[in-house]
């Protein structure tokens, strides 16, 4: 088995056009191939704020899949630490034989839910986005903001978190990072005089209200992947013009659409993005619609990345130090 290590990996696989278009293509392959992919095996630790994903997905004509652990400990800024980690596992479709373990720490994940972001933004918001607006100060959300800055030309950031010091190191590592002036505000000023905004946070109550929603507003929702997990107020799907989701079935016990009033109503209404991708459905049409994209995370995702990079470092011959 080849093993890949994180520094490896960081070394050749960035955020960038191309691994959003890996991205992109995951979610349209969904819609379009045949695809093999479990619910989420979901582990809680609660006595340590902590959660354990398992994801995967088979899809037909690659010839390998991925399985991925994904942790997140969210006491673990206490401690000096990610609150994300994780690894992958890439096996042989013909064999089921091991091929690589990709021991990320969870940045391809990180990655890889960035590059989801830049897909929604791409597809959902007005191509005049100039201002966004970030609810979370934490890794995600350092990552959306990247991600949105690539398929958008951002010229203002609006930031709120619960900590002050935390949003402060945000506002100063992002401006050095991307050259753009961050600003903190209340999370109502972030929805209210944003273009865009990005949900990046473990909230079990709602942050984003009905009430502050505006013309021409995409929010895309990162944060809610587990069932007692919640960003938005339930109001925001139904004024919402057009909603997104990653996939229905997932939507049904994770997410935004999870809570909705009317979950019925909101599945009718819900969009899978990958059949905007695959230019089945149309995504914006108006610079007045309200739009919004739960995304929960694929096993696709994770497959998409985990054979790319595999690839990636294949072909850059990046194995001297592979055991």
């Amino acid at each position: 088995m080849i093993l890949l290590t994180e520094e490896e990996i960081r070394k050749h696989v960035v955020l960038n056009a191309e691994t959003i278009q890996v991205v992109e293509d995951a979610f349209t392959s969904f819609a379009t191939k045949r695809v093999e992919m479990p619910p989420i095996m979901r582990i809680d630790i609660p006595s340590y704020n902590g959660e354990v994903d398992v994801k995967s997905a088979y899809v037909e004509g690659l010839d390998y899949f991925a399985i991925k652990v994904s942790t997140g400990f969210f006491d673990n800024y206490k401690r000096g630490l990610p609150s994300g980690n994780g690894l992958m596992m890439l096996f042989h479709s013909q064999t089921g034989k091991p091929e690589a373990l990709l021991l990320d720490n969870g940045y391809l994940t990180d990655i890889r839910t960035a590059a989801a972001g830049a897909v929604a933004a791409k597809h959902l918001s007005r191509e005049d986005a100039r201002t966004a607006g970030v609810i979370g100060s934490g890794s995600q959300a350092r990552y959306q903001l990247e991600a949105i800055s690539r398929v958008r030309q951002i010229e203002r950031v609006l930031v709120y978190g619960r900590k002050e010091d935390n949003v402060a190191r945000y506002m100063k590592d992002m401006e050095a990072g991307l050259g753009i002036k961050v600003e903190a505000a209340s999370a109502e000023d972030v929805v209210r005089n944003s273009d865009i905004v990005v949900t990046t946070t473990p909230a079990t109550t709602p942050i984003i209200k009905e009430e502050w929603l505006h013309s021409g507003l995409h929010i895309t929702a990162m944060g809610s992947d587990a069932q007692v997990k919640q960003e938005l107020e339930a109001g925001v799907l139904e004024r919402a013009d057009l909603l997104v989701c990653d996939v229905k079935n997932q939507s049904r016990k994770l997410g935004e659409i999870h809570h909705a009033v009317d979950q019925e109503q909101m599945m009718k209404k819900a969009v899978e993005i990958g059949e905007i991708t695959a230019g089945r459905m149309k995504g914006r049409v108006t610079n007045e619609q309200v739009t919004v994209c739960d995304l929960t995370g694929t096993g696709v995702q994770d497959t998409a990345i985990a054979l790319y990079t595999y690839n990636l470092l294949k072909e850059k011959k990046a194995w001297a130090s592979i055991h």
